[in-house]
């Protein structure tokens, strides 16, 4: 599901909505999360799963062309853990 998937449901399922609102609502979630996680926080949703922010040292990695090293910046990246309930609807031991 992509975003516009998402607003086109959520705005289908609450016709006291407007679109543009429902535009702004999943904009504002997304937007917060975002923020939570450039602050080094953890975004967790109960029953989905939890977001977080893990730093990656900087490395040698190769040019999968010309087999060249290239440098590779330490940088930071997003890590999800899957929530409990969510692993059990998936594999169906709900």
């Amino acid at each position: 599901m992509v975003r516009s998937e998402l607003i086109q449901k959520l705005a289908l399922e609450n016709p006291n909505l407007t679109h543009s609102e429902v535009e702004k609502i999943v904009a504002l979630f997304f937007d917060g999360i975002v923020e939570q996680l450039k602050r080094g926080g953890r975004v967790e949703l109960r029953g989905f799963g939890a977001f977080s922010v893990r730093a990656r040292d900087a490395r040698t990695g190769r040019n999968p062309r010309t087999g060249d090293a290239v440098a590779v910046d330490a940088k930071q990246v997003v890590h999800f853990k899957v929530g409990k309930g969510l692993y059990g609807r998936i594999n169906q031991e709900e």
